[in-house]
This record gives C-alpha cells, structure tokens and sequence, in this order.
C-alpha cells in the first residue's frame, strides 16, 4: 500500500478522514500538532484513535502558536463564542480562526510526506458545515498543492506522480461525514470537537455544548437520527 500523511485533529471529522484514507488503500501515517491550543484533550483522543484505527504511524509536532495570540483557541483571555442555537452563529470569520494555521499544519504535513516517500495528504477541510475559516475552503487547498508541487524536490523529481492534497470531507455536509464514518466503522466515541471542552469532577472532559463545533457536531448526529456516542 501506498503511504499518505492524514493530519488528525481528534475530532470527528479528522477521523473520519483517516478512515477514507485507508479505505483508499494508503498506509495513513497520522500527525497532529501541540500547537498552544487551549483544548489539549485532543491530543489523547488523536493518539487513541491512532491507535485503535491502526494508522500506520503517529507523530504528535510541537509548534507555539500561543506565541502569536490572535485566537480564542490559543489566548485564554478571548473567550471561545457560544450560542444556543446554530441560526445564532455569525456569518464573519470567528474569533476561534487561528492565523495561518491550516498553511503551517499542511507544511509541515508536506515535510513528513518528503521524508516517508508519500505523494498523498490528507486533511479533513470542510466548506459547507464549518465556522467560515478561510482555509477551509478549495480555492486554498488548491494554492497549497501548486505551491507544493514547485516547492519540494519530490515535486520537481517526479512530475509524473505529483503530490497531491485531497478533501475528501470538502463538499459534505457534516451530517454526510458521520453517515460516511458511520459507513466505515469509526468510533466517534474518541473524537471530541469541542472548542472549550469542560472538566468533570470525576476527572473525564465533556463537550461544552454551546461552541460553534459542538453546535454543528449535533446537527450532523441530528441528520442521521442517532445519539452523539461521545455525549455521556
């Protein structure tokens, strides 16, 4: 089978994305990323489903985004938005937006790629059923695989198989994604996709509820007429 690089998050739409990867026939070499990020719960959860859905390798790359502020998700003085209701969303780009992220998580993926022989990434991008980041969206996925392409010695050694980002997820709504993760058997009892996950006093971590990801991880659930299995 082929190597590819699948970032993986530890929410649920990284996971499901793993999932495709390896129904594709790819050895899927996972990375996640210590980046300053105030939910770090998602760390453990990325290595169990790692682990349990027998990716081929997992590297957890520490960067400091905290360095440079800017977001709810890595400043604990911005407070991550919260609303009852999905209508209540905004439609500008939320605060919870960290500058140039999906940029510095996919060079680093192309990095990896390089280094294990890989011509295949993998990133869990949506642009129907997301908070309106702008690197989410297939104007700029298609920018980074040009750029790619010219920027590394595998792109410029071999043009006949050029590397290439999929989206598998881009074009779904979110509750598409879980009817596709459903398909495949993952267990979306280890994801978690909250900003702003809350500490119980017997020591587990649960969804806030009330985040934009947690609000539309209910929608998807709410489509296809089945409890969230990581709401206990």
């Amino acid at each position: 089978m082929s190597p590819a690089v699948v970032l993986l998050s530890g929410g649920l739409d990284s996971a499901t994305c793993l999932a495709l990867a390896q129904e594709r026939g790819h050895d899927a070499h996972a990375i996640s990323f210590r980046y300053g990020q105030r939910h770090l719960t998602e760390l453990e959860r990325a290595t169990e489903l790692a682990a349990s859905m027998k990716a081929a390798s997992h590297r957890i790359i520490d960067i400091d985004l905290a360095q440079l502020g800017g977001s709810a998700l890595v400043d604990a003085n911005i407070d991550v938005p919260k609303s009852e209701r999905l209508e209540d969303i905004g439609d500008d780009i939320p605060v919870t937006y960290v500058p140039a992220r999906n940029t510095i998580f996919l060079s680093y993926a192309l990095a990896v790629a390089e280094t294990i022989g890989a011509f295949d990434i993998y990133i869990g991008v949506n642009a129907l059923d997301y908070s309106g980041y702008p690197d989410c969206r297939p104007a700029f996925i298609a920018a980074f695989e040009s750029m790619a392409r010219l920027a590394t010695k595998a792109g410029v050694q071999s043009q006949n198989n050029p590397l290439t980002v999929h989206t598998p997820l881009i074009d779904l709504t979110k509750g598409q994604i879980i009817a596709e993760g459903m398909r495949l058997g993952v267990d979306y009892s280890q994801t978690l996709s909250c900003y702003d996950p809350i500490a119980t006093t017997d020591g587990r971590v649960t969804p806030c509820g009330r985040c934009d990801a947690c609000l539309l991880r209910a929608k998807g659930f709410a489509e296809n007429s089945v409890p969230d299995p990581a709401i206990h």
